[in-house]
């Protein structure tokens, strides 16, 4: 069996960084709140009394812009039932009506919404309503799906009642996919991403240019083409639409030349990540819904036919996953759900940032993989973990045991993927080694998190950056804490099972068969002694 380092070095024809899914959100910053709802109603459309009213006049004319749009283009309205996945049915239409540039269908949903509710007050002379979004509301939401010249397929929703939000959802590998073909440069796709291509270096060149300047302009040409619930005088007056992030996927995808290599990956990922570093989840996805009451017995140490493999890290809102697409290729694949988790905000201006952090969030969970397949270390390296040694600066390091009970807890905390991520401070992990340490009669204290945070400082294995509290494992920390949990993982607990004398360790026929070793090796040794005596 190769090592991921073989595999990933000599076995993948083709490997593209790329935006892969973008669902931003359209709102209008001049209606976020009950007090700019009415300022809109009387100062913008003029009305002396900023009734409930009028936002339902609104809503019915903008149903019926829809209907005159879809019968004078030509275009089907869906109305999509309870239940049905609308991927399915945009598909099938896609393929029954193949346009260019222009709207393939549009569909209507009740979903549920965010929007203002009115509220009746009465003063001595006046009569006025105010507003506010508290509580979600059940009302139509209208599916635009296009196929657009330079970005593919997508779709754009639209609420159909105030504050009038709106949903975009492309995708990175298609509109890389329009570029290569006004390019004039062949490929082969892989559903929505790429089998393989005449010019690599020129596809990798295309994925990076991709700009919130492009997706600004795609957004506008829409907006004006659209039927929309605010008229042209209203976005005149303030009252337009500003994109932001809602989620946003960033994707490395390596193509093996067999799918063998693929399986052969994943294999050695799911096995170290089950039984090593206790990880937040390491799942395989099954064919079929999976519940309490499905029959049968669900094992995730062997892969069998219609099951596909992937893995799952999670930071904050931040979900990193590694899955097999298509039986081809190795998907890697960072999904940012918040962009504050990493201190920005969800404008689209820092789309290229969270593109970066997302490619080296990938790169990173590829090179701990490719550690914890080369984790040898020196004799002197290994020395210099388990005994006390005195740093340049004249500070005492006691040693790390291997085989200690909270070494050993502490080395497998260590290897968790979330930690690696954006580091781990002392609160993060202390309850990863208390819940492998506890017992009636030990408890794992603050105070002893401290010391072994400060040993494993010293002997060079974690690194706290100035001016933080922030803890990141170093690559000579990593590959100790990968070996020591490996050998008791794999080495020295099966040999201290094999060794035990109860007969529920083993199966009968094994502890038969090491019974008689064990007989066989005494009748050595009883035969050598005499030996040694009379010599």
């Amino acid at each position: 069996m190769p090592d991921i380092n073989d595999l990933l070095r000599d076995h993948v024809t083709l490997e593209v960084e790329c935006l892969d899914r973008l669902y931003l959100n359209g709102y209008i910053p001049k209606l976020q709140t009950g007090g700019q709802l009415v300022q809109f109603l009387m100062g913008c459309r003029g009305f002396s009394i900023p009734s409930p009213a009028l936002l339902g006049k609104i809503t019915e004319a903008f149903r019926a812009n829809v209907k005159e749009f879809a019968e004078a283009e030509g275009i089907p309205l869906i109305k999509f039932q309870p239940g049905q996945r609308k991927d399915d049915i945009a598909n099938r239409l896609r393929a029954e009506r193949p346009v260019r540039d222009e709207v393939v269908f549009v569909g209507v949903a009740q979903e549920k919404a965010m929007a203002f509710s009115g509220r009746k007050r009465n003063k001595k002379g006046y009569v006025g309503f105010q507003y506010e979004r508290n509580k979600s509301v059940y009302v139509n939401h209208y599916y635009f799906y296009l196929d657009d010249e330079d970005f593919g397929p997508g779709f754009i929703k639209i609420c159909s009642y105030a504050p009038w939000g709106i949903k975009v959802c492309l995708n990175g590998h298609e509109w890389a996919k329009r570029q290569l073909a006004k390019s004039g440069v062949q490929f082969e796709t892989l559903d929505n991403g790429f089998l393989g291509c005449e010019e690599p270096e020129k596809l990798q060149e295309i994925c990076d240019t991709l700009s919130p300047e492009q997706i600004a302009v795609f957004f506008q040409k829409w907006l004006h083409r659209l039927p929309l619930p605010l008229s042209p005088a209203d976005r005149a007056h303030g009252y337009d639409w500003q994109l932001s992030i809602w989620q946003m996927e960033v994707s490395l995808t390596q193509v093996f030349d067999q799918p063998l290599r693929g399986r052969q990956f994943f294999e050695e990922v799911i096995r170290d990540n089950l039984d090593l570093g206790r990880p937040d989840r390491v799942q395989l996805i099954f064919d079929r819904k999976v519940t309490k009451k499905t029959p049968g017995r669900f094992r995730t140490r062997v892969i069998q036919a219609g099951v596909h493999p992937s893995l799952h890290i999670e930071y904050k809102k931040f979900h990193l996953k590694q899955y097999f697409k298509d039986g081809r290729a190795l998907r890697t694949e960072g999904t940012f759900n918040d962009p504050k988790d990493f201190g920005v905000n969800k404008g689209l201006r820092n789309l290229p940032y969270l593109q970066q952090l997302g490619r080296h969030s990938n790169r990173r969970l590829l090179d701990v993989q490719r550690v914890s397949h080369n984790c040898g270390m020196s004799n002197e390296s290994i020395h210099k973990v388990v005994q006390p040694t005195v740093t340049e600066d004249g500070q005492r390091a006691p040693g790390l045991k291997f085989g200690d009970p909270r070494v050993m807890a502490l080395f497998l905390a260590l290897t968790l993927f979330t930690n690696l991520v954006n580091g781990f401070r002392n609160r993060d992990l202390l309850p990863l080694v208390a819940d492998l340490l506890e017992t009636e009669t030990y408890s794992y204290s603050p105070g002893r998190m401290t010391y072994d945070l400060r040993r494993l400082r010293l002997k060079g294995l974690i690194s706290r950056p100035p001016g933080t509290n922030r803890y990141f494992l170093t690559p000579y920390g990593w590959k100790v804490a990968r070996l020591f949990s490996r050998l008791e993982a794999r080495v020295f607990r099966p040999a201290f099972t094999a060794f035990s004398e109860s007969p529920a360790a083993l199966p009968p026929g094994l502890c038969a068969a090491l019974k008689k070793v064990d007989a066989q090796l005494d009748n050595l040794i009883d035969q050598a002694v005499p030996i040694k005596k009379a010599a």
